[in-house]
Order: structure tokens, then C-alpha cells, then sequence
């Protein structure tokens, strides 16, 4: 047996090592929250996030706005003048057989707006868009993005978590998982619903779930109707903070108690987390959610005296308010999910036309980009306007006459980017002539999803988690980073 040799220890060198114990425990506390104490190797260790930073980061945060419906890239943000050339005529014979949604393809359709080269770096966008295109020079548009459905729901899954199949974590679930959060008092992925309503038709709650990974990390849906953002947060009536603590108190132990007898933990403690984080999110979310501070010039800025735009601009808002106050990721949804599919008339003024979607977007949109950057916000944010697919450069097959409709459009479409670490000014990649079919360097989903985790830091392909049998990750097996977009 091995003898312990008894080593003298004076009184204050037991006091300096442990007052610096308690400061390592400290700092181990924190760099494990955030996601800071992983292995640099590879880990498909359940439960164990693989590799936290892979590299130096060029942003910290991502706001999503979701165009969901299929925005017509042909009528927004690729102009393709030979579809004046060949308006009204049939798609020529030499683009082989073509892929529609609705089984016939109808005569092409000139643009429905009017494009323009916007800003010193000449991007060409139309009037659909006349407040964003103010920022042109600010924004990297993809042109030659591509989807493997036309259908809107696997679509709209695959853009949000990389999989057509629901079930797979978000991508703000991923980076909940892999970067932590940057404040305890708020969720780290946040999920803005259009006031119309949660995204049903889209798949709802699917889009932001966590999936298999720990459940403490899917997104938080918050209320855009009303004046609470998270129904039932605060205590009711009557109820002292003394009762409210001691309340809070009893279910921490019952918890505990639980917990020492359960072999199934995850759902306990990820449920045990949430209240912990409701407790705290009482005092933090109202004060991330009243724009009372804001002048009057930011509020126009963002649209809120426009009745038209004004519940987007609320979105917008509370989105910028939300990421300085360090949650990870924010989205922002519009519609019920599918309100950009036009099929019936793309330059109508109503719902799933484009005209009246645009009305919605266009100011908050603009506004926010420029609120990030004269905070200084925006060297350190992403974001992001992306669709599932687009719209054919043809139009909705129609009994005989010319629609002013579209149909859907995996084969080529446009997601946008503005922020830290890429191209500003700058379009990558083409579709053809007519703007049916990503022709130059074409995007998938997972390129595109490799390409802002790297600008998080993040090495797609070790941002993993085992699950089944396979190390699963964000981009399946596919993808890689489209270094071009890069600056």
C-alpha cells in the first residue's frame, strides 16, 4: 500500500490555494457554459459539444429573417434581361426537359418590377426591395443557391435544419449547443414569430426544435401579439417575491430529488433549466422587449410609424435589442410560413403576392441593417435573408393565357447575407440566361450553412453529436465553405 507523506502547509498557503481555487472553479464554470473546455479533437462523445471554437471567429450572433414561400428571385434580386426578350414565349427546347411543381410549365415571364444597379457596387435589384436597395452596398447576395425539393415543407425544413425530414436540430439549436450563451438570463436562440401567426403550414415548432440534441437548447418562441412576449412568465397577482422565492426553492429540491432516482435525465434537467432560466428571464425580458428607450428617429427607422410594416418592425426591434444583449441567434418569421408562394399573381397587393409580403419586410429590413452598423453591431452579426427555393422564370401554367403567377423553383434561387466577415457589395455565383438553373458555382444548403458556421468559428464537420449510431452535425455529409463569399 502506498504511504501518503505528510508535506507542512503554513496557514497562509492554505488560504492563498484556496482563494485561487475558487477562482478556477469560477473560470472552469464559465468557459464550460460557453462551450470553452472541449477537446480540440474531433468527439462524438454524447452529450459533449466537439470542439467549442474551432478557429477565430469573424461574428458572434446571426439574425434569420425567413422568407418562407419561395421568394421569386427573377423578380428581386437576379435580373435576367433576356426574359424581356422572350416574354410571353415558350422556354426554348435546348433547356431540355423541364422540372415544375405543377406538372406544366407555362410561357416565361418578364420581371414584374423594375431592376436597377443600387450603390457604388452596382448590384442590380429591383423595386421590389426600393428601402433595402439602399443598403446594396452592404449586402452579398447568392445567386446560384439550389434545393433538393420543391415541396414547401421539406424545403422549409432543410433550409432551417439541413435535413428535409423534421426532427433535426435547427441551426440555432446547433450553435446553442456548440457556442453556449453569452447571457444567462436570456435563451440563446430566440424565434420571433409574425404577429399573423406561428408558421403551422410550415411545419411550426419543427423549424426551431433541438431535436436530439439536449432539449435546453431549442429555440424560444416568443408572443408578437399582445404586450406579453412570453405568456405566463411573471407570477400572478398577489404573490411577494418573499412566496416566489420560497416557491422556487421547493421545486428546486423536489427536482433534485427526482433527478437522484430518474435514468432518464435529459428531459428533467432540460425542464429544471427552463424554470431556472424563467426565473431569471422575469426581469431580463421586459427590459429586452421595451422600446420606451428608443427615439423616435430609430423607431422610423425601423417602420414603426407604418401601419403596413409596423409588426415586422417590432420584430426587426426587438431582435437588434436581443443580440446586444447576447442571445446567439434570433429569427424572424413572416407569415405563416409559406406567404411569399405566388402562384396566383406575383405583383398583386395582398396575401402570398409579393407586393404586399415586400410592404412588410422591405422598411424593417433595411432599417435594422442600418441601425446594426451605426451601432457598430453589425462587425460582429450576421444577417441573414434566405427562402427555401424560388420561382420559375416561367409562369404558372394557366388555362391558356399568360399567369401572373409563379411556380416553385428549387433549381435556382437567391439567399442574402450583410454583415461581418464577408464581401460587401459583392453577388457570387449566376443562374442561366433566363434564371432557371444555378449554372456558375453553384450553393446547396449545406455550403451555405458550412459558411456562416465558419464565420462563427465553427468547423462544420466537428460540430458533431453522436445520435443512433452516427456523429450527426448540421450539414449531414455534405458541404463545404464557399471561401469567395469570404473577406
Amino acid at each position: 500500500m502506498q504511504q501518503w507523506k505528510h508535506v507542512p502547509c503554513a496557514r497562509r498557503d492554505l488560504l492563498s490555494d484556496a482563494a485561487c481555487g475558487l477562482g478556477l472553479m469560477a473560470a472552469a464554470q464559465l468557459l464550460g457554459r460557453d462551450r470553452l473546455l472541449a477537446a480540440d479533437g474531433d468527439s462524438a462523445v454524447k452529450g459533449t459539444p466537439s470542439a467549442g471554437l474551432h478557429h477565430p471567429a469573424k461574428t458572434q450572433r446571426i439574425i434569420h429573417i425567413f422568407l418562407g414561400g419561395g421568394l421569386s428571385h427573377v423578380d428581386s434580386f437576379d435580373y435576367k434581361p433576356e426574359l424581356e426578350k422572350f416574354h410571353g414565349q415558350q422556354i426554348p427546347a435546348e433547356f431540355g426537359e423541364i422540372d415544375v411543381f405543377f406538372g406544366k410549365a407555362g410561357l416565361l415571364h418578364k420581371p414584374h418590377y423594375e431592376f436597377k444597379q443600387r450603390g457604388d457596387s452596382g448590384l442590380w435589384i429591383s423595386e421590389l426591395f426600393p428601402e433595402l436597395a439602399q443598403q446594396a452596398d452592404r449586402l452579398t447576395i447568392v445567386r446560384s443557391m439550389h434545393a433538393e425539393t420543391a415541396n414547401h415543407i421539406p424545403g422549409i425544413f432543410q433550409a432551417n435544419t439541413g435535413f428535409r425530414q423534421m426532427g433535426f436540430p435547427a441551426m440555432g439549436a446547433w450553435l446553442s449547443y456548440g457556442l453556449g450563451s453569452e447571457n444567462e438570463s436570456l435563451p440563446a436562440f430566440v424565434v420571433l414569430p409574425d404577429a399573423r401567426g406561428i408558421p403551422n403550414a410550415a411545419g411550426g415548432a419543427f423549424n426551431w426544435t433541438s431535436g436530439f440534441l439536449p432539449a435546453e437548447h431549442q429555440g424560444v418562441a416568443f408572443s408578437t401579439q399582445g404586450s406579453d412576449p412570453i405568456i405566463d412568465l411573471q407570477p400572478g397577482d398577489g404573490v411577494s417575491p418573499g412566496t416566489q422565492q420560497a416557491r422556487l426553492n421547493l421545486l428546486r429540491q423536489l427536482n433534485a430529488e427526482h433527478l437522484a432516482h430518474s435514468t432518464h435525465t435529459d428531459p428533467l434537467m432540460a425542464r429544471m433549466r427552463s424554470y431556472e432560466l424563467a426565473a431569471r428571464m422575469q426581469q431580463s425580458i421586459p427590459a429586452a422587449m421595451d422600446f420606451a428607450g428608443e427615439t423616435d428617429d430609430v423607431q422610423r427607422l425601423y417602420g414603426l410609424d407604418r401601419q403596413e410594416c409596423q409588426a415586422v418592425a417590432r420584430n426587426c426591434l426587438a431582435a437588434r435589442r436581443l443580440i446586444e444583449r447576447g442571445v446567439r441567434m434570433v429569427q424572424i418569421w413572416t407569415g405563416d410560413g409559406v406567404s411569399w408562394d405566388a402562384h396566383d399573381d406575383v405583383q398583386g397587393d395582398g396575401y402570398k403576392s409579393h407586393t404586399g409580403e415586400a410592404l412588410r419586410v422591405d422598411r424593417p429590413i433595411a432599417g435594422l441593417i442600418a441601425d446594426l452598423a451605426a451601432r457598430g453591431l453589425l462587425e460582429s452579426t450576421i444577417v441573414m435573408i434566405t427562402t427555401e427555393f424560388g420561382r420559375t422564370p416561367f409562369a404558372q401554367a394557366d388555362r391558356g393565357k399568360l399567369s401572373r403567377g409563379r411556380d416553385h423553383h428549387p433549381q435556382g434561387f437567391s439567399n442574402i447575407l450583410c454583415g461581418a466577415g464577408l464581401r460587401s457589395g459583392f453577388a457570387f455565383g449566376e443562374t442561366d440566361e433566363l434564371g432557371y438553373a444555378a449554372r456558375v458555382d453553384p450553393v446547396t444548403t449545406y455550403d451555405f450553412h458550412a459558411t456562416v458556421l465558419h464565420l462563427l468559428g465553427i468547423d462544420h464537420e466537428r460540430l458533431t453529436f453522436y445520435h443512433n449510431g452516427i456523429a450527426r452535425r448540421l450539414t449531414n455529409v455534405h458541404g463545404h465553405v464557399v471561401r469567395d463569399l469570404l473577406s
